[in-house]
């Protein structure tokens, strides 16, 4: 099976510059449960990797957090998908710790998780840290426009990066799955 990784606030879900606090205000954007679904009904395992720095700024707790995650994997369950495993970095930026995108930690748990090699399998993000994390470990990247997404293409186009170049870039989350699903 293929491991797809997707990045949550922005790319699954609204993102707020207050952050995702509770899981009233998590909120999936328009297309994008069904999109997961439709992934992993046909083979993929989907897997979530998120920095999560609200957790160590006490903007929420961990039970906040395990029940937005909750609320992800039910409305992805009864849409006929399901999320193989949900990854995430609690540490705040100035923690210096080696999960926090754009350092590859996250994804070298999921590898170690899955026993696998995650180069050549395709993860969607919409900051340039997601796309850059994604790089160390020789992963896809995918740039959806959703989140911080279109703000990042913007970036990406005054200031290229070449390691980016060949980045696929969507409209959202179900614009991915339609072209993967072809």
């Amino acid at each position: 099976m293929a491991l797809i990784v997707l990045d949550r606030d922005g790319v699954i879900n609204y993102d707020s510059a207050d952050y995702i606090k509770t899981v009233d205000e998590w909120v999936p954007l328009p297309g994008s449960i069904e999109a997961i679904a439709s992934l992993s009904r046909v083979g993929h395992q989907i897997v979530v990797a998120t920095n999560q720095s609200g957790l160590a700024r006490g903007y929420f707790d961990l039970d906040d957090l395990e029940a937005m995650h909750a609320k992800m994997r039910a409305l992805i369950e009864d849409a006929g998908g399901e999320i193989a495993a949900i990854f995430y970095c609690p540490h705040g930026p100035d923690d210096n710790c080696r999960c926090r995108k754009p350092k590859p930690g996250l994804l070298d748990a999921i590898e170690a998780e899955f026993d696998t090699s995650l180069h050549d399998c395709w993860l969607v993000g919409d900051s340039l840290r997601d796309l850059q994390a994604g790089l160390e470990k020789g992963c896809k990247p995918v740039l959806v426009k959703t989140g911080k997404g279109e703000q990042t293409l913007q970036k990406l186009i005054a200031e290229p990066e070449p390691r980016l170049a060949d980045t696929a870039v969507f409209d959202d989350l179900a614009g991915f799955a339609r072209f993967l699903l072809g």
